[in-house]
């Protein structure tokens, strides 16, 4: 008979807990913390090919020191901030985390452009490969990032939502920040890697 009420304690438990969205929110806070690993293993990939593009066009363009200076700059801002679960929480946190691969993006594109005043360097092989690299890098950022975008709004609605936003208030879940308009335009813009007609 204890059995009995047991499993029918646990059924009406599971009943509630399914009813009132906490489910939902487990699922949905997973998926956004797996689409927020994609974009941060994606920017970090960018990172990693950073130096051996600085590397390579560095032998043709000694003369552009203010820019290895702005890319090395931008690179360590980049690498140097902590990616902990908070920031998913922390708006603030999120925003210092765009604002530095903003920057990055930016610097990169300074450094992609000198090759316009090398016809040599756009001609090495070595420069090409890596261009076509950080092509792909900045694909996969935009699809990483749009993925995060998407598990974000669907965890924000679901906070917002009648009758799981009593849920959220009760266990603290708050909304998520976002890519925001601003900085999306300004992450978004791959740096320009379309030299020489190559498509």
């Amino acid at each position: 008979m204890k059995t009995f009420f047991k499993w029918l304690a646990i059924a009406v438990i599971a009943s509630l807990l399914s009813a009132c969205g906490y489910n939902d929110f487990q699922a949905k806070d997973e998926a956004v913390k797996a689409a927020w690993g994609e974009v941060v293993n994606q920017y970090q990939g960018r990172a990693d090919l950073v130096p051996k593009i600085a590397q390579i066009v560095k032998a043709y363009a000694v003369h552009e020191e203010s820019t290895f200076e702005a890319v090395t700059k931008a690179r360590s801002a980049a690498t140097s901030f902590q990616i902990t679960p908070e920031v998913l929480n922390d708006p603030a946190a999120f925003e210092k985390f765009q604002q530095v691969q903003g920057q990055l993006s930016s610097a990169l594109s300074r450094l992609m452009a000198v090759s316009e005043n090398y016809p040599q360097l756009k001609a090495d092989g070595l420069y090409r490969d890596a261009q076509s690299q950080l092509e792909g890098i900045e694909n996969r950022i935009k699809v990483a990032r749009n993925r995060y975008i998407v598990a974000v709004q669907d965890y924000n609605v679901l906070t917002r939502s009648f009758p799981t936003n009593l849920t959220a208030m009760a266990m603290s879940y708050k909304v998520k920040p976002s890519f925001t308009v601003d900085n999306e335009k300004a992450i978004s813009t791959s740096p320009d890697v379309d030299f020489g007609g190559k498509k």
